[in-house]
């Protein structure tokens, strides 16, 4: 388990930069909010998805389209990554995302 000291450090600058990639997108098919460590990205017809800091798991997690992860970074990779299934928080998010769309969009993390 990742220390406390590093999730506190990675948690919110993964939250931030998330809001902004899905900002800069300027996309009229979903708003995207952060608000206290919780970030929501809510379509036209009222689905919500779900990224949030859960600090007593020092973890990310994620729901989507009736799914759950739980990303734990990995420091050696400088990425969050789901232990259950080795998926990436990012290329999760654009995945579940440009499907709920119906078509492709990447998010990617801007050069810190």
């Amino acid at each position: 388990m990742v220390s406390e000291r590093e999730y506190e450090r990675q948690a919110p600058l993964t939250l931030h930069a998330l809001i902004a990639a899905l900002d800069a997108l300027e996309d009229e098919d979903f708003e995207a909010e952060l608000a206290s460590d919780i970030l929501t990205v809510e379509f036209a017809d009222g689905t919500k998805y779900i990224v949030n800091s859960h600090r007593a798991a020092r973890q990310i997690w994620m729901a989507a389209e009736l799914q759950a992860w739980h990303f734990d970074w990995q420091p050696d990779h400088a990425r969050w990554v789901a232990a259950k299934t080795q998926e990436e928080l990012w290329s999760t998010l654009s995945r579940v995302i440009a499907g709920k769309l119906g078509r492709p969009l990447v998010l990617a993390p801007s050069a810190r």
